[in-house]
């Protein structure tokens, strides 16, 4: 098994090979010119995304500056994907992300995982496990999000929480460790915060 094969399965690699750290340096220029772009330079914007990024889909919105250790070069962001400042997405393999989900200023997505035994840690190994977040969620402020999570549809996450765990279908689901506080109901039919109602 190669190191890009390793880099995608799980497996234990070494991160710092002249080949890799090559290919994820132009990367990161292509992120740096990213978030070097003006607030008027829309379309400059997402011309640049859909070069950095494997997909993006249409009428996706990331504000920079936007953090990537692959430049989004292994994120599939399906279409109405919308970022606020400060997303982080540890890329060093693949994240999935449904249309219309929105991300909270903060946010971190990180793939990357070290093991615990020291002696591996100081030979500098790493694995890689995706994430997968589904389609129409909302990850709040400040939301973690660790290797190896799936994220279902509909799902809320509330500011400031730390998912380790997979998250089920419309759900709401807040702390650290983030665990489902109840289920998307009628209540939320009625209400959008607190005693607001909805008057649309």
């Amino acid at each position: 098994m190669n190191i890009k094969e390793k880099m995608h399965n799980c497996q234990l690699y070494y991160p710092s090979g002249e080949e890799i750290m090559k290919e994820q340096t132009a990367c990161l220029e292509k992120l740096y010119d990213f978030n070097a772009t003006r607030p008027l330079e829309g379309e400059k914007r997402t011309k640049m995304l859909k070069e950095m990024f494997a997909e993006i889909g249409d009428d996706c919105y990331i504000e920079p500056p936007l953090h990537s250790n692959w430049g989004g070069h292994h994120v599939h962001f399906g279409k109405n994907v919308y970022a606020n400042f400060n997303l982080t997405l540890v890329d060093d393999t693949h994240i999935y992300v449904g249309d219309y989900t929105m991300f909270g200023p903060n946010v971190i997505v990180a793939t990357a995982g070290h093991p615990i035994l020291p002696e591996l840690r100081q030979q500098g190994y790493q694995y890689n496990a995706p994430v997968h977040i589904g389609k129409n969620c909302w990850i709040g402020a400040g939301v973690i999000i660790v290797p190896g999570v799936t994220i279902g549809d509909n799902v809320v996450v509330g500011a400031g929480s730390i998912v380790t765990k997979d998250l089920p279908d419309n759900v709401v689901a807040v702390g650290n460790p983030c665990k489902v506080l109840r289920e998307v109901n009628e209540h939320d039919r009625e209400y959008y915060f607190k005693n607001h109602k909805i008057d649309l």
